[in-house]
């Protein structure tokens, strides 16, 4: 029955660790929220900034996969597309491609028109 009673009382929002924890938490240091848990975001092309920005200045069209294949034969970091993309969407740097398309001769489309 002990069992069923720790899940019981974890499922009842009991809590699951010992209050004391916390408790000696804020006599020590005065906190009371939770601290962020893992490991501080960090990346392995964090030391390849400049590069990575240097090649988004040079070709502004350049693809995630590009720049993955450019930092393996020049720096020799291997990083997979989803590395970059996470890299750049940190720094808020997107790039939208769209294709132009041509303008509709029968009658007007935006939403202005109607």
């Amino acid at each position: 029955m002990g069992f069923r009673r720790g899940r019981r009382r974890v499922a009842s929002g009991l809590g699951s660790r010992p209050p004391a924890l916390g408790n000696r938490r804020y006599r020590e240091t005065g906190e009371t929220e939770a601290r962020k848990q893992g490991q501080p975001s960090r990346s392995k092309l964090d030391a390849h900034e400049a590069f990575i920005l240097g090649l988004i200045e040079e070709a502004p069209d350049v693809t995630l996969a590009e720049i993955g294949e450019r930092l393996a034969a020049e720096r020799g970091v291997r990083a997979a597309p989803s590395t970059v993309w996470l890299f750049l969407d940190r720094r808020g740097i997107t790039f939208k491609k769209r294709r132009r398309t041509p303008q509709s001769s029968s009658a007007p489309m935006s939403c202005a028109a109607a």
